[in-house]
């Protein structure tokens, strides 16, 4: 009998040796990737049954990933594996169609867990925080609290790429789309959110976890 194939994303590549050796003995591990947007390359090509990903990763992040990934297969099953214990992670992860949220100081069982309930088709949401997370999609009007859901998916591309100190013209060629197309999308946000500049654009992309400090 083959075994579920999974692929992990990760940045860290402590935390992804760690993890190999934890999933090697009961999955088939079929690529270590360290950015979101070498993992939605990997993914088309590896065709794994579940994705192990962290949030916060260079060029795109695992949520961001997660969007562009469900666009080409609306059946991908990401779980979420973070140091963020913020239920405003969770349920924008969540929102956008993760199998799993888990903490990266979690036990290592809950994340078996996790890829064992994505295999079967369930979410599984850490212990820790699924009375907060269900609380808050339950009790909370959808996106009503979340800034970043009023940005389109390439707004929040670009976004990250320019706090992550990319110049228009490196985001256009990374994008494949022209350098004044970024810097029409940039203004955009900048209406859209009411910031007077980048550095403020840049805050609060910081802020709102598309890019670490």
């Amino acid at each position: 009998m083959n075994r579920p194939r999974v692929l992990l994303a990760d940045d860290h590549r402590l935390v992804a040796e760690g993890l190999k050796s934890l999933l090697t003995p009961e999955f088939d591990l079929v690529d270590v990737v360290e950015d979101g947007r070498t993992l939605v390359e990997a993914v088309k090509r590896n065709r794994p049954h579940v994705i192990v990903s962290d949030i916060t990763m260079p060029h795109l992040n695992g949520i961001e990933a997660l969007v562009q990934l469900k666009k080409d297969d609306p059946s991908v099953r990401v779980v979420f594996l973070t140091m963020h214990p913020d239920v405003a992670y969770a349920r924008r992860a969540l929102e956008a169609g993760a199998s799993g949220f888990i903490l990266k100081h979690s036990a290592p069982a809950e994340l078996v867990m996790a890829i064992r309930a994505a295999l079967d088709g369930k979410t599984f949401i850490t212990p820790t925080l699924a009375g907060e997370v269900l609380h808050a999609i339950r009790n909370c009007p959808p996106k009503a609290k979340d800034p970043v859901a009023t940005l389109t998916p390439r707004q929040r591309e670009i976004l990250q790429l320019l706090a992550e100190g990319h110049s228009a013209k490196e985001i256009a060629a990374t994008l494949g789309i022209s350098a004044r197309t970024v810097e029409f999308h940039k203004y955009r946000m900048m209406e859209s959110l009411r910031v007077e500049n980048s550095a403020e654009l840049i805050l609060f992309a910081v802020k709102h976890g598309l890019v670490t400090e």
